[in-house]
């Protein structure tokens, strides 16, 4: 009988010691890292093997019968493997690697919008959508001519479910798993519950959430989910489209090139099988098997450890920074991942507030690194009425020593500023 195996304790110390870039200083401050929802951090593994690939394999895949042409083709299958069970795909073709997130959507849009899309048809999305899965969807609607309908966004930053503005005209709903600027966990499972009994196909940009929640594209019930590697303790430049097959069998693609194909004349072409009929190119071999090694990383470790550790950071974090006089978080979501983007407002002490750009070069000065601006969402700031917002975000390497270093620098910044 198989045992399971025992995962290490979750140590914040221990896991730190894996990041390198956590020794680094900045402005001669250590390195204080909260900007994990634009780009997370690696850990050591991950940078050793791409680093490998490139020192002792750097061949082209499915392209050569030499030993190393071999030796990439099987590493690049065996991270489709792993990315396959980490989200419970039923098979590994439904597994198609992209350059991000943004690419995936594209690609559902540009190849949905081809198949579904027609004159007075419908594409659902929500209000707190980053651009990429707003702009490919603006695009494919004004080339087919249908009409992009909008979930309306509450107050605490959540879907009004009572506003979905499904109809017998909608045939796509393209939603975020987990806000990148509110943190809010959206209840995706029970809108594409919804959608699937009036035949809509759903979309889901998984950006925020493979991270953080423990993904399951069966459970979920999703025709589509899109990631990226960079925000998941991966490489740049690495995403994944996973589809069910039956419709990726139907979906047209929306590159052509090399890999792509089975045959190719002057007159005509087709499509290679499943997932190449979407791979279009030489892909980021590198990244892929760096991808791999993130999601093993990750798999070594309760992520339901480090959901509570990520949680327990959101709460101190939070607490500390609503005692800050003026101080106005955005986004009060009941279910968040470890995401806080929050305004200075003027207030009856100060009597002026506090502009994000200025707030965020003063704690880079400290050494801390946060996010400010729009984050990709700029009908949400219309929402709320704001700019922009600064925005810290959590990884599990992060530690309560570097919220309270992060809270002291933002008193010391606004003093100055105001």
């Amino acid at each position: 009988m198989k045992t399971a195996a025992v995962k290490p304790a979750f140590n914040v110390d221990e896991l730190r010691a894996q990041f390198p870039i956590l020794k680094e200083l900045v402005h001669g401050k250590p390195l204080v890292y909260f900007d994990n929802a634009a780009t997370s951090q690696k850990p050591r593994r991950v940078i050793k093997a791409e680093s490998a690939y490139y020192a002792t394999i750097n061949a082209n895949v499915h392209r050569g019968v030499h030993t190393l042409s071999t030796k990439a083709t099987e590493a690049q299958e065996a991270a489709r493997e792993i990315v396959r069970k980490h989200i419970n795909a039923k098979h590994a073709h439904e597994i198609i690697f992209t350059s991000g997130t943004t690419a995936g959507i594209n690609l559902a849009a540009a190849s949905l919008g081809q198949l579904l899309l027609k004159k007075g048809d419908e594409v659902v999305i929500s209000g707190m959508e980053h651009h990429s899965n707003i702009v490919p969807w603006q695009l494919a609607c004004e080339r087919h001519g249908a009409t992009l309908k909008v979930i309306p966004i509450t107050d605490s930053g959540e879907w009004d479910l009572k506003q979905v503005p499904f109809s017998g005209k909608t045939r796509i709903l393209a939603i975020s798993h987990v806000s990148n600027t509110l943190g809010t966990i959206n209840p995706v499972k029970k809108l594409i519950a919804q959608a699937k009994k009036q035949g809509i196909v759903t979309v889901v940009d998984g950006a925020q959430a493979i991270a953080h929640l423990n993904v399951n594209v069966q459970d979920l019930g999703c025709d589509l989910y899109a990631f990226s590697g960079h925000k998941a303790y991966g490489p740049t430049g690495i995403g994944v489209l996973y589809g069910r097959d039956e419709l990726l069998e139907r979906m047209p693609p929306w590159q052509g090139g090399g890999e792509m194909i089975d045959t190719v004349t002057l007159i005509q072409s087709t499509w290679a099988k499943l997932p190449f009929k979407f791979e279009a190119g030489t892909p980021n071999i590198a990244g892929i098997i760096g991808l791999g090694k993130a999601i093993r990383w990750m798999e070594d470790y309760d992520k339901a450890v480090m959901a509570r550790h990520e949680h327990a950071l959101l709460q101190h974090a939070t607490k500390e920074l609503l005692a800050i006089d003026g101080l106005r978080i955005i986004g009060t979501a009941k279910e968040k991942v470890g995401v806080i983007s929050f305004v200075i407002d003027p207030s009856s002490a100060s009597g002026s507030g506090v502009h994000h750009y200025d707030l965020g070069t003063l704690l880079d000065q400290q050494g801390i690194a946060v996010r400010t601006g729009h984050h990709c969402t700029q009908p949400l700031m219309d929402r709320f009425g704001v700019s922009g917002t600064t925005r810290v975000s959590f990884a599990c390497f992060n530690s309560m020593e570097e919220v309270d270093t992060m809270v002291a620098a933002l008193k010391k910044a606004i003093k100055m500023l105001r």
